[in-house]
């Protein structure tokens, strides 16, 4: 029978950058997972101080590194919770995949960068207790849903390069704020209108100029392309109120300096995890994480 170990500890440092997560030194507080030895193991940690810097880590705990698999979820960067991404992480478990499943900041407690700066604390957590995990650092890859794919692309081109980082998948991605917002303003799709104030919320309730337009750049996915950014996998339904078109945009800026991204799209207008639900869908996604990662 397969156990699950809920524990809850970690006194990370509450960090807000790549080099600040990597340079999270607490010493290890788990206790002994005996139970899950051979076997699938889960438990939930904190990877922050702070309300939402939590996750939950699926792992076979048999002594050998596994790829990892990073889960983020959807809900207007405003909401949403990691328990909705309980399924799919199950599933990358059972598949052999380590699996960290993230919750973040949202954006009613912080304003853009704090969400991409939790992804880099759960991945340099990760890092940091590989070998309980049964994690292999040097292999992962982040798949995030909706505004959740907006943070896994943002980590995807942050720098010039993520170590271990081997692709970026998006169901639904919001990978442009600065085009959702332009959509919203002359639409009367409701989604499209509440995408364009999530947006806003996100960049700290102002509009993309003046004193905000430095937040806004940030949140611009395809601005920050490099040639060692990761290659990615873009999905969108035809009719959705995320338009493919948002991620034909970074497919051209990242092609521009080598950086391999495929964009599919779906008949309908299905939006991240019913479009995940897709018949072929979940498969597609599977195989190009193989591909990758093994």
């Amino acid at each position: 029978m397969r156990t699950a170990v809920f524990a809850s500890a970690l006194a990370a440092a509450i960090v807000l950058t790549p080099a600040a997560a990597a340079a999270e030194t607490a010493k290890d507080p788990f206790p002994v997972d005996s139970n899950g030895l051979g076997g699938l193991s889960a438990e939930s940690v904190n990877y922050g101080h702070q309300r939402n810097q939590d996750m939950d880590v699926w792992w076979t705990a048999d002594g050998t590194k596994r790829p990892g698999v990073f889960l983020i979820h959807g809900g207007w960067w405003s909401g949403g919770d990691k328990r909705y991404m309980t399924e799919i992480a199950r599933t990358y478990a059972d598949m052999g995949y380590t699996v960290f499943n993230l919750n973040y900041r949202l954006s009613g407690q912080e304003a853009w960068p704090a969400q991409r700066g939790d992804a880099f604390s759960a991945i340099a957590v990760a890092r940091k207790h590989a070998e309980r995990w049964s994690f292999d650092p040097a292999k992962f890859v982040v798949v995030g849903f909706s505004a959740g794919g907006h943070i896994a692309a943002a980590v995807g081109t942050y720098g010039n390069g993520v170590p271990g980082l081997k692709g970026v998948v998006g169901l639904s991605p919001v990978i442009s704020p600065l085009r959702a917002f332009s959509d919203g303003a002359k639409t009367t799709d409701v989604n499209k209108r509440r995408l364009r104030v999530a947006a806003m919320r996100l960049a700290g309730g102002c509009e993309p100029k003046g004193k905000c337009s430095r937040v806004w750049a940030s949140m611009e996915v395809p601005w920050h392309a490099s040639a060692k950014d990761a290659p990615m996998l873009m999905l969108h339904s035809e009719d959705e109120f995320v338009p493919p078109v948002q991620s034909q945009l970074l497919k051209t800026m990242l092609g521009q300096v080598g950086v391999d991204v495929t964009v599919v799209t779906q008949p309908g207008a299905q939006h991240s995890a019913p479009l995940f639900r897709e018949p072929g869908v979940a498969e597609r996604v599977q195989q190009w994480i193989t591909d990758r990662i093994g």
